[in-house]
């Protein structure tokens, strides 16, 4: 793996954690028991924060999207023209006789 990669795939780390603890730290939009808290919910700046808790969250996702399309693209192609198996096929040809117990030909 190349540099590049790497350093892409770190920062997805690390924007995936911190998109978990954001997500942990909005509210829920659901009608369960906090619906009848709502109103208490918009006073003293709790509603502006959640909207910018919910934009960084969506940001944060776009910025891992963008990463993984990219990153997808830093690997290249690896194409080879010989199987792993002929290499290891053609390293012990190499390192050995074809018959080693047989005499050499003497003319």
């Amino acid at each position: 793996m190349n540099w590049i990669f790497t350093t892409l795939v770190v920062l997805i780390v690390l924007a995936s954690v911190l998109l978990t603890l954001v997500v942990l730290l909005q509210n829920g939009k659901g009608d369960g028991l906090a619906s009848n808290f709502v109103s208490a919910n918009q006073t003293l700046g709790v509603r502006q924060t959640a909207d910018i808790l919910e934009k960084f969250s969506w940001y944060l996702v776009t910025f891992i999207l963008v990463l993984s399309i990219v990153s997808s693209f830093t690997l290249g192609s690896r194409t080879t023209e010989t199987d792993m198996t002929d290499q290891i096929e053609n390293v012990a040809t190499e390192s050995q006789p074809a018959f080693p117990g047989a005499p050499a030909s003497q003319n």
